[in-house]
């Protein structure tokens, strides 16, 4: 395909965009005007949440129908068969449209779960599941961490027993973003303690509302609860809900990690996390310290770091859109994301003062808060920053590992 395809592709985006959706009117942010929200994380009741993800599932429904909303997936799936700079043209245009607000799960949906099913799952799996995680009719949580193992996703400890053709899930997971709104979950167990812990897990994509799941709510310190803890009672899962072969779970997990870091703190489209720069040097400028020789110093190096995360997550994505797997320059692009967020909250909270802590009435400062505490979120979510330098540091810089006491020791056997 060459670029006249493309561009006649991006006039018949740019038509149906016109037909279905409004153009933003204000690409610039002005004080005072609009929403003030930072939020990284919702703080909604369960209704106004509900209510958020039906609009984003009905855009995405209306995208998909019309053949822009899996550009660069295979026509078996529901997808254009584009390449991926299709896909890239698309999200461009498509930022300077209004369109429903950003929830985590479509994150988890499109570009974790289902590329993950792409590659490990069954031909039944991908015919039954991909079209409806693609149109979004159908919704994906990730099942992985748990509160005894923290970081170490490899330490989990939830099991699951064969028996026949099913298996018996025991256990507990956290920190599992729209669990209780999913209709999916991708789940990592344990499956033999007796091998060490890597090669003892296998992956499942299993319903939600199967007996014997409980999802609870968990509160957040910026006041949402976007977060779930997952139980899980002896719950039967048929076996051919298992994703990849009995002892991969490491491997899928892996996967989905990967796709996990290569989108953090991408430019996608119009939907962001958090604060932007522009808000930061309107805040800057309401509050007149644009001019304060260290605040142009933070000023210049959050949009210095700004524009490196903007290049690195690039990078990846058309790595990724080529058919390449993530590689380490995904948790490079994920690291730098998360220092921009912390600084860039540390840099408001330094400028706003008490302003910040005490709601005073004025747009656009106490709602600083919401980034300010949300931050810290991503730091762990996706493999936690430590994870990210010891991946940068032992596959890219050739670092010595870590010294670890579990290697090839059988899981049971480690003291814990």
């Amino acid at each position: 395909m060459d670029d006249q395809d493309l561009a006649a592709f991006e006039a018949r985006a740019t038509a149906w965009l016109d037909r279905n959706a409004s153009r933003r009117e204000q690409r610039v942010v002005a004080w005072g005007e609009g929403s003030d929200s930072t939020a990284v994380f919702h703080n909604l009741s369960d209704e106004d949440e509900r209510a958020l993800l039906t609009a984003a599932m009905a855009w995405q429904q209306r995208k998909f129908d019309a053949g822009f909303g899996a550009i660069s997936w295979p026509l078996e799936f529901g997808g254009a068969g584009l390449p991926g700079s299709y896909q890239s043209a698309f999200d461009d245009i498509e930022s300077e449209y209004d369109s429903p607000g950003h929830h985590e799960m479509f994150s988890v949906t499109l570009h974790l779960v289902a590329p993950t099913v792409a590659q490990f799952g069954t031909e039944e799996q991908k015919e039954t599941v991909l079209p409806r995680f693609l149109r979004t009719s159908e919704m994906c949580c990730q099942l992985f961490s748990e509160p005894s193992a923290g970081s170490d996703l490899a330490g989990l400890a939830t099991r699951a027993t064969q028996d026949g053709d099913s298996w018996i899930i025991k256990g507990q997971k956290t920190w599992s973003s729209g669990a209780r709104f999913a209709d999916w979950g991708e789940l990592i167990c344990r499956s033999d303690p007796t091998k060490p812990k890597h090669a003892g897990q296998t992956a499942f994509i299993i319903p939600m509302n199967l007996p014997g799941i409980t999802v609870v709510p968990i509160r957040q310190m910026s006041g949402g609860a976007s977060f779930n803890e997952v139980f899980f009672d002896d719950v039967r899962v048929d076996d051919r809900y298992r994703l990849g072969g009995i002892g991969e779970g490491w491997k899928v997990a892996l996967t989905t990690l990967g796709f996990e870091r290569s989108t953090s703190g991408g430019d996608r489209g119009a939907q962001t996390v958090g604060a932007s720069w522009a808000q930061l040097a309107a805040l800057a400028r309401w509050l007149e310290v644009n001019e304060d020789p260290l605040v142009r110093q933070d000023l210049a190096d959050l949009y210095i770091r700004d524009r490196i995360r903007a290049f690195l997550a690039g990078r990846t994505a058309a790595r990724t859109e080529a058919g390449g797997q993530p590689g380490p320059e995904a948790s490079a692009s994920k690291l730098m994301w998360t220092q921009w967020m912390t600084r860039c909250g540390d840099v408001a909270a330094r400028i706003l003062g008490p302003k910040i802590v005490a709601d005073t009435g004025d747009w656009g400062t106490f709602a600083w808060t919401e980034h300010l505490l949300g931050a810290p979120g991503y730091r762990i979510a996706g493999g936690s920053d430590e994870v990210q330098r010891n991946i940068i540091g032992e596959r890219v810089l050739g670092l010595p590992g870590e010294p670890r006491i579990d290697r090839n020791v059988p899981f049971n056997e480690v003291p814990r």
